[in-house]
């Protein structure tokens, strides 16, 4: 009888040293992952918010941007991103949310994230990437002042060059339509841009406006019933997040369409010219990296895009029975077939 209690003995003791070791396991386990806390909660961190899905190629392009400066996400710096899902709404909140978790820096795309990041925080440094004039939102260019610097794309200055390129494109042209968000105040300023040059071309305007994804699709049953001949569709958040949609709807219905950014062009549109949104939101990189450095945002000029591209979808325009004009051909900076 005595060497089975042995063999319990023995057990108990062989138990008790694997539990100290899973103990003594788990202590170094959780110390090991404090520490990893301790040191994520140490790294600088940059909160973002975008329209567009954290899949886009502009947030992807930020990204590189930041590795190229040798920042890699969870090692020297923490990124915080979120992302409207195409609802302007919901910067207000997402604003709050990122001051909240104590961001050093905010990039912000468009001037509506830019107000809604303004009235959560006055003393965190904001990086703005907006398209539509915004001396209204700084004190200038070369200085903004305060707590803001960023980068501008200059899409509502092109309104007249757009209209241009359409009567190259599509000719005899008369009647066009103009496709717009009023909830945006900006695009108010770019359609009496685009008026006045219509004018000088011999263009009459017709003035759709779409609040909502919803509305677009409204829209369009309008604008086609209306028999305009083309149409060009301004940029904000809301086209920006629906450029799948109207790419979708122009091509379905055989209309010639406009926009400002390459992305509608690759997406079936027939024809797009602006900045390109992925190198500006690559370049803000260098702007996280000379603030987390210490640059005051406020000295920083505002970045402007030296060129614009000008992109044809080639399928598309075969499609509409539309001959590119060889003069178009020869500007164009990409060719889509």
């Amino acid at each position: 009888m005595a060497a089975p209690a042995k063999g319990r003995v023995k057990r108990r003791i062989a138990g008790t040293i694997v539990a100290a070791g899973v103990l003594l396991l788990s202590h170094g386990l959780l110390s090991s992952l404090g520490a990893h806390a301790q040191q994520a909660d140490k790294l600088p961190r940059v909160g973002v918010i975008s329209i567009a899905p954290l899949t886009s190629p502009h947030y992807r392009a930020f990204l590189q941007g930041l590795h190229d400066f040798g920042y890699v996400d969870g090692k020297n710096i923490a990124i915080i991103a979120r992302s409207a899902e195409g609802n302007p709404d919901r910067y207000p909140e997402l604003a709050r949310e990122l001051v909240h978790l104590n961001v050093n820096v905010l990039l912000v795309g468009g001037d509506q994230a830019f107000r809604a990041a303004k009235e959560a925080t006055s003393t965190i440094p904001i990086i703005l990437e907006a398209c539509d004039p915004i001396d209204t939102l700084v004190v200038s260019l070369a200085r903004p002042g305060g707590k803001t610097t960023g980068l501008t794309c200059i899409s509502s200055e092109l309104a007249s060059k757009r209209l241009q390129l359409l009567t190259e494109l599509v000719s005899p042209l008369t009647r066009v339509a103009i496709l717009y968000n009023p909830d945006d105040q900006n695009k108010k300023w770019e359609y009496k841009q685009s008026q006045e040059a219509a004018e000088k071309l011999k263009l009459t305007l017709r003035a759709y406006e779409a609040r909502s994804s919803s509305e677009i699709d409204e829209v369009f049953t309008r604008i086609i019933s209306d028999r305009v001949q083309a149409m060009i569709i301004f940029a904000d958040v809301l086209t920006l997040a629906n450029e799948r949609k109207l790419a979708d709807l122009a091509f379905a219905n055989k209309l010639p369409a406009m926009f400002g950014f390459r992305e509608f062009t690759q997406m079936g549109g027939l024809i797009s010219y602006g900045a390109n949104l992925s190198d500006m939101w690559r370049h803000a990189a260098p702007y996280v990296d000379k603030i987390l450095r210490g640059t005051d945002p406020g000295e920083l000029p505002i970045e402007q895009p030296t060129r614009f591209e000008l992109v044809i979808n080639l399928k598309t325009a075969k499609t509409l029975g539309i001959e590119v004009p060889t003069s178009i051909l020869l500007r164009a900076d990409e060719l889509i077939e």
